[in-house]
């Protein structure tokens, strides 16, 4: 098995089926061999995310107002939303295994189960969405995800800060919001079904967050960085920090591995 050319391949995939398949195998191989890249080689800068062919990108400004969650329509358009986060973290996954080769073997499998983990969220969310008539690609969608992949293309470090500790660890804090707007509408079954869904989702992106916060701290030990001071430095690079969310869910964020220090720097009121 070509490890690395199977990586490039998942991720210009747009075939949930291809990239399911293609991460058990990827899993299957890191557990007897030794996922080495190929002298000389150097990771594909790509220009455009794997789902540009089923999507119409737009600016975020210029996406469909959620409101009316009790609505097939505006239901429809907060699952849209929540399963293009998914897809994207798929791929946001393979990325870091395919874009940081120089990266021990515990932290590739890491990231593969992360990328299984996500297929299965996917799934889950574009079942509700088939039952309501719609499916992923029906809406408009934006790239900011994968941007924030680009922009931290050159440095693991910065990569695991910004995406799990800063984007992933942010869908800790709005998830518990999502559910609490949903639930007065929990008798429709399609709303149960996602607040299901919501819940496991939410069990394992703890863990997701968790998986960050190991590597981000292996990085700063090996680089002889202090964790908290590093963290802001990069939420400062990437001018993160006026995007807090209001609603900072400690005892989730705790649990991921953040400090309780850093999480008074991040707006946290209280935190034993």
């Amino acid at each position: 098995m070509d490890f690395y050319a199977t990586l490039h391949r998942l991720l210009r995939s747009a075939d949930m089926d291809e990239k399911e398949e293609g991460i058990a195998q990827l899993l299957r191989y890191c557990s007897t061999e030794a996922a080495e890249a190929p002298p000389g080689f150097v990771p594909e800068s790509f220009a455009e995310p794997s789902y540009a062919g089923i999507c119409r990108i737009v600016d975020p400004r210029e996406l469909p107002k959620r409101r009316n969650f009790a609505s097939r329509e505006g239901l429809a358009l907060m699952l849209h939303a929540i399963a293009h986060i998914e897809y994207s973290a798929i791929d946001l996954a393979l990325d870091a295994v395919y874009r940081f080769p120089e990266m021990p073997p515990e932290y590739r499998r890491d990231w593969l189960e992360v990328a299984q983990d996500e297929v299965r969220h996917f799934r889950m969310l574009h079942g509700i969405l088939e039952a309501l008539g719609s499916r992923y690609g029906e809406f408009p969608v934006h790239r900011g995800l994968f941007d924030a992949s680009i922009h931290t293309a050159g440095d693991v470090l910065e990569r695991m800060a910004v995406i799990p500790r800063h984007y992933e660890a942010t869908g800790l804090d709005v998830n518990p919001q999502i559910m609490k707007k949903l639930r007065p509408h929990g008798k429709i079954p399609e709303v149960e079904r996602l607040l299901a869904a919501l819940e496991i989702i939410y069990a394992e992106e703890i863990d997701h967050v968790r998986k960050g916060d190991r590597w981000f701290r292996w990085c700063c030990a090996r680089r002889g960085l202090e964790p908290t001071a590093t963290f802001q430095r990069v939420l400062d690079a990437y001018d993160l920090k006026k995007k807090r969310r209001p609603n900072l869910n400690v005892d989730a964020r705790k649990a991921a591995g953040f400090s309780c220090s850093e999480l008074r720097q991040l707006g946290a009121e209280r935190c034993e």
